[in-house]
């Protein structure tokens, strides 16, 4: 006896696999991107914060011990060499304090279009010579 083989009816199931895996690969690829977004995004807040301390520090240091120039000249060049830029200085002469913003650039990013920016704000306060005060 001979028998032959059934046959199965596979032919509407051809190729699901296939589109399964395509999906599957896209949300992967999609959830990467956007995990990148976020890591850009922190790593621009963290150098944000960096800058607006250096340079809330430059300026108390100015307010402390001036060398001719303005608090918020100090505090500017600390913020471009952070790559960041000064937005407001609140540093007169005079005060005991520095308070500073700061503005910083995120980069393109791959899934929110447009420019990004943060800002960090920092306070550097001058303390007094009196020891015990």
């Amino acid at each position: 006896m001979n028998r032959r083989p059934r046959e199965t009816d596979a032919g509407g199931e051809r190729g699901s696999v296939s589109l399964v895996a395509a999906v599957t690969i896209a949300v992967i690829v999609v959830l990467t991107m956007g995990c990148a977004d976020i890591a850009r995004a922190l790593v621009a807040v963290g150098r944000a914060d960096t800058a607006a301390d250096a340079s809330a520090l430059a300026a108390a240091q100015e307010l402390a011990l001036p060398s001719g120039r303005t608090p918020a000249e100090v505090a500017s060049d600390y913020a471009a060499l952070n790559g960041a830029t000064l937005e407001e200085c609140r540093c007169e002469a005079g005060t005991d304090e520095a308070v500073v913003t700061v503005e910083l650039p995120v980069g393109p990013m791959l899934l929110v279009p447009g420019d990004r920016t943060v800002s960090a704000q920092a306070r550097a306060v001058v303390a007094s010579g009196e020891a015990g005060a």
